[in-house]
């Protein structure tokens, strides 16, 4: 059973969703969306245009997707969804084995519409991590929000909390490792963080099972092009 109260006194972002509401929200999740610049990093571009990735999100990323498999059995769809086009999403979610990555979105609703269409889900279905304007039409949208904090903007996260357009404001910005601490709030949620860890740890049959069939299916590629969700060919 989860100690709601404790997970409320070890979190220091802003929980606009009580503790019991995001469980039962987590419960329902069939997909993980990210959105990248800003989430995996503090959204500085080099001279390629890329933002990078670390593995302290990585490991994030792959615990939830383990914790969800212990949950409910198979693994959860995951995919990341950006407005721009990033190689170092491409490298992460190849090596990741993530189902699909949408770039060059200029209204994530579409992207959020073309996947839940090609995975038979609906978007109260999927858990949205993200961090600025361009996502808000996308997290008002999805059935759980893990929005990243910055100091640089309380006016807009303001406006995600009194719009309902969030459920969690981590403490800790993207270029802080803000995903880890927002997956780590959903790992506690979940009832089996302690049990995600140690499996993982011991590299258990469970976690073996896990890491066969998260690594089955190839990345798919997608883009916009007249408003419409395209697939394209990734080098």
């Amino acid at each position: 059973m989860v100690d709601h109260d404790h997970i409320r006194s070890i979190f220091k972002g802003r929980l606009l969703t009580e503790p019991a509401a995001i469980e039962e929200k987590l419960f329902r999740v069939k997909a993980f969306v990210f959105d990248w610049d800003g989430v995996f990093n503090d959204g500085v571009k080099d001279a390629a245009g890329s933002s990078p990735f670390n593995e302290i999100n990585s490991m994030g990323t792959n615990m939830l997707r383990f914790n969800h498999f212990l949950r409910k059995g198979h693994n959860p769809i995951v995919a990341i969804i950006s407005g721009e086009h990033n190689k170092a999403a491409h490298t992460f979610a190849r090596r990741e084995h993530f189902h699909a990555v949408y770039s060059g979105i200029g209204h994530k609703k579409d992207a959020l519409q073309h996947l839940c269409a090609a995975h038979h889900i609906q978007p109260h279905e999927v858990a949205f991590f993200f961090d600025d304007v361009l996502d808000l039409s996308m997290a008002e949208q999805c059935g759980l929000r893990m929005m990243m904090g910055r100091e640089c903007n309380p006016l807009l996260t303001n406006l995600a909390a009194k719009n309902g357009l969030a459920d969690y404001i981590t403490a800790a910005d993207g270029g802080n490792y803000g995903l880890r601490e927002a997956i780590e709030l959903l790992l506690g949620l979940s009832g089996k963080f302690d049990d995600t860890i140690m499996q993982r740890m011991h590299y258990t049959a469970h976690y073996q099972e896990y890491i066969k069939e998260r690594n089955t299916p190839s990345t798919l590629f997608y883009t916009s092009s007249d408003s419409k969700i395209i697939e394209q060919q990734v080098a």
